[in-house]
């Protein structure tokens, strides 16, 4: 059997291998605190669940590939609330599987592998950025963060061979959040050499103070150059029905529609249903950042108190703690119970540092708080 080389020689994806790991020990009987992975324990708002059951159709037929316009309209109306921009939901909106499917395939509708082209991203991150443009035969160009993690345009040498640059704020894995004014720097910087940014914003409703800037708001009316990636996952608690959206320049989403043409991963029309119940309505994530903000204080507290470092980590849904050997407090911890995810999973950047999804709950937030104490004290 052949295989793909590029494939092969990426490996097995990181958050899979924790994933493994912590199957073994649940089969063996342990009881394990799991912050590896962002799938929160919050129910699903009941009104989401209710509205996909009544759009079950007694005739199941194929959906189509930019999704129903009611769908796509309920995301411009949400644009317009959330960040304050007029979109056109025929021309300007795209309803995808999920944010991952539609972030990994990107690459495939603007990379020319013949032309050398390059997709530069920053590091640490989700691994996903890199792991699309490699199979879709990108040169690839990772962007090392440093200090506040927030990517500087300054450190970038590629932009004339740039065809996309993903940026993803707030940022998974640290939490940190960047300003209109940091936005705006990144998308003068790329503008004249015609790279497109695509901007990773699915935890663009979680976070603890101001809300976070969208990089449709520094664009130009039209949106040239810019692609805003959404996600229902977190902010709705929705991360079984991959359901999310791409939203910006017209041209580039023409072309995304041309690929995922081919691709059939457009969502069911049941799903795009609950879908534009959880768009349109803004309360209930306001309920679920409250219970994410608990979590996180709980647990930064806890560090702050054994004198770990949290970075970073106001916004999205996690925690990002300097430990200095990531890979030895990571295994501490999961001998003791407690599943994080080590920085070095999220490429180089990411050394001496843990990451912690905000996924269990209070009291389990709670009682992992003991077992950091007891691991990282010897107590």
């Amino acid at each position: 059997m052949h295989a793909n080389p590029v494939l092969t020689s990426m490996g097995t994806y990181p958050m899979a291998l924790l994933q493994e790991k912590a199957r073994a020990m649940r089969a063996a009987g342990e009881t394990l605190i799991d912050f590896s992975l962002g799938d929160p324990r919050e129910p699903t708002p009941s009104f989401i669940p209710e509205a996909l059951k009544a759009a079950i159709p007694a005739v199941s037929q194929y959906p189509t590939t930019p999704g129903l316009l009611e769908l796509r309209a309920a995301i411009a109306d949400y644009a317009g609330r959330r960040f304050g921009v007029a979109v056109d939901p025929e021309r300007q909106v795209l309803a995808t599987s999920g944010a991952k499917e539609a972030i990994f395939s990107t690459a495939f509708a603007f990379v020319d592998r013949t032309a050398r082209d390059a997709v530069i991203w920053p590091t640490p991150a989700y691994p996903v950025y890199e792991r699309g443009a490699a199979l879709a035969g990108a040169d690839l160009v990772p962007v090392r963060l440093e200090g506040d993690f927030i990517l500087d345009p300054g450190q970038i040498d590629d932009w004339d061979r740039a065809a996309l640059l993903w940026i993803n704020y707030p940022h998974n894995p640290t939490g940190a959040v960047a300003s209109k004014r940091q936005l705006q720097a990144i998308h003068d910087a790329a503008r004249p050499h015609g790279t497109l940014i695509c901007s990773d914003e699915c935890y663009a409703d979680i976070y603890e103070n101001d809300p976070p800037p969208s990089i449709l708001q520094v664009a130009d009316d039209r949106f040239t150059g810019v692609l805003s990636y959404l996600s229902l996952s977190k902010r709705s608690g929705m991360t079984g029905y991959r359901s999310g959206a791409i939203v910006g320049d017209a041209d580039a989403i023409h072309l995304l529609r041309e690929l995922r043409s081919s691709t059939g991963t457009a969502s069911p029309e049941f799903v795009q249903a609950a879908a534009i119940a959880a768009w349109s309505d803004d309360a209930h994530p306001e309920v679920r950042r409250k219970i994410f903000s608990a979590k996180r204080a709980i647990l930064a507290d806890a560090f702050a108190s054994l004198g770990y470092r949290v970075a970073a980590s106001e916004g999205a849904l996690y925690l990002w703690v300097e430990v200095g050997d990531d890979s030895a407090v990571s295994r501490r911890l999961l001998e003791a119970g407690v599943i994080v995810s080590p920085g070095t999973a999220f490429g180089f950047g990411g050394e001496g540092y843990i990451r912690l999804a905000l996924v269990p709950t209070v009291e389990a937030c709670e009682e992992a708080v003991e077992v950091v104490r007891s691991c990282l004290t010897g107590n």
